[in-house]
């Protein structure tokens, strides 16, 4: 998806920990909370969640991306999050969705046998993307939130 030329647009890449378990009712009060906000916003990306961990790629007009991780930011069910990756755009990676889900579980042969000590921590930002880009190459279940 060709992204409008107004405006600068940017892909933020951030890493966070769950604050409390990582339920499915806490995954689809994010999931509902940002397919509303982001439509309206013109605001794409993924989301993974699992092992504890959150990371999240997200793509849109700079003040609006910057605006939405601000708010994540502030969010109780985030800690410790941190800015993995930050870059002017031309083009969306995740323009299809305007908020996907991958879903990490530490048996997925793709965490463990690929990235078998993988810590979003201590890893580059491109490296983080790189395990994104994986999982979605590699057909792992990506679940859409409800309309």
């Amino acid at each position: 998806m060709r992204v409008p030329s107004h405006g600068i647009n940017v892909r933020l890449l951030y890493v966070s920990r769950a604050a409390g378990p990582q339920t499915t009712t806490m995954t689809t009060s994010i999931l509902s909370q940002a397919q509303a906000h982001n439509q309206a916003q013109g605001i794409t990306g993924v989301l993974c969640q699992g092992q504890g961990f959150f990371f999240q790629v997200i793509e849109g007009q700079r003040s609006r991306v910057n605006a939405l991780f601000h708010r994540i930011a502030a969010d109780a069910r985030h800690k410790d999050v941190e800015i993995l990756h930050y870059e002017e755009i031309n083009e969306r990676r995740f323009g299809q969705w305007s908020m996907a889900l991958i879903h990490l579980s530490v048996d997925d042969p793709m965490v463990r046998l690929q990235h078998p000590d993988f810590d979003p921590y201590s890893a580059s930002g491109p490296q983080v993307m790189k395990q994104m880009m994986d999982l979605l190459e590699a057909g792992q279940p990506i679940k859409l939130p409800e309309g």
